[in-house]
């Protein structure tokens, strides 16, 4: 029997959501309706207002330079096929990793096939460890794009990403950097890493609904658009208009999404990343040490002190991870994810694949009491298979 709620996949997508994110969406919903830079009506003016009033704050909370580097996608996988696909061409060469996830890798397998592009991958250690030479050693004269995760969502290691821009400057490369796992709960500033494109989700750490994302393109970097449309802009033309961000943002805004991550955003910066963080880590401290305290658990967090975000993998010994975590939500009411987390290379490296981890992904309304009881909990299985 179910005793309690806990919710433990907040990489998947955060829950709950700060109080405003709800009501951002609802006034948008209830009260205005209208689609943004379609109509010159009030309601649609002012919702063209809230739509470039996020633009401008995620600019900000980011390190853009400028609003209209920030395109407004569906979620991250969407900004990433739009980079993928937007800038590689045949005969163009790639290097990712394998911690990517696969909204990487199948975009790049696609490509390979359908594109004639080919890729190199480059192996992190167990740990979660990139090896920055060994990105430099993968780049040839055909390389175009160095993509990367900026933090394993199965690990959870924070990849040294401003390293790795330096290196695609040097070497005369694209970088695009997958932010989904970071963005929210890492401090991310992209004038201080310089990468050319990098992708961002709304409805993870930046706490905001699901089907809202962000791709930021630096200035000089050109896309084929990914889709092209209405904007509401240059209707008289045949061609996509030419100004950012209208040519990379076909067809309606999900403007209540983009109502909710404004709000989303604005919680973030109110209340800190260096708050939520340590909160976030002091959680992940507690866990990984009662987890490591179970003779039959092995956790997949070395020890040491390394930037990471809030996300825990484990196994337990002798019963499957699905049956784990079926076992945690039917009798603890404990909500997780299990599997291979959409990133199969990265349970290759680590041993856990095919079966994969159970995963453990906190956030800052997680709260101490709920550790102590999935702790407990895991106990009780434990002991069952003894």
């Amino acid at each position: 029997m179910v005793k309690k709620t806990v919710y433990f996949d907040n990489a998947a997508t955060s829950w709950p959501k700060p109080e405003g994110v709800y009501k951002a969406a609802e006034i948008y919903l209830r009260g205005s309706g209208a689609s943004p830079g379609r109509s010159s009506y009030t309601q649609a003016i002012q919702v063209e207002r809230q739509v470039f009033e996020t633009r401008e704050r995620a600019a900000a909370f980011l390190g853009a330079a400028r609003p209209e580097e920030i395109i407004f996608t569906l979620n991250a996988t969407d900004a990433l096929n739009m980079a993928l696909k937007g800038i590689l061409e045949p005969g163009d060469h790639v290097v990712y990793t394998s911690l990517e996830h696969n909204s990487v890798n199948r975009p790049l397998h696609s490509l390979c096939h359908h594109r004639q592009v080919t890729a190199t991958m480059v192996d992190s250690d167990p740990t979660g460890f990139l090896n920055v030479q060994e990105i430099a050693n993968a780049v040839n004269p055909q390389t175009k794009l160095i993509v990367c995760t900026h933090a394993s969502n199965v690990l959870g290691r924070v990849t040294p990403v401003k390293e790795i821009s330096r290196l695609a400057r040097e070497k005369g490369v694209y970088f695009l950097i997958d932010a989904a796992q970071t963005a929210g709960s890492v401090e991310i500033d992209l004038q201080d890493i310089k990468p050319h494109l990098a992708a961002f989700t709304g409805h993870k750490g930046l706490l905001g609904p699901p089907g809202v994302g962000m791709l930021y393109v630096r200035p000089g970097v050109r896309l084929r658009p990914w889709r092209e449309g209405g904007t509401g802009s240059r209707s008289e033309e045949d061609r996509q208009p030419e100004m950012m961000p209208d040519y990379l943002e076909a067809g309606t805004m999900n403007a209540p999404g983009l109502a909710g991550l404004n709000a989303g955003l604005k919680f973030i910066q109110e209340t800190g990343i260096p708050a939520m963080a340590r909160h976030e880590q002091g959680l992940v401290q507690k866990l990984v040490a009662g987890l490591r305290e179970i003779k039959q658990v092995q956790v997949f967090r070395p020890p040491g002190n390394y930037p990471s975000t809030a996300v825990v993998s484990f196994i337990l010994k002798g019963l499957d991870c699905g049956e784990m975590g079926h076992l945690l939500e039917h009798y603890y009411g404990i909500m997780c994810r299990t599997g291979l987390h959409c990133a199969p290379n990265a349970h290759r490296t680590i041993g856990t694949f095919p079966q994969g981890t159970v995963r453990f992904s906190l956030s800052y309304f997680n709260r101490e009491e709920e550790i102590d009881y999935a702790l407990q909990a895991i106990r009780e299985i434990a002991r069952g298979l003894q």
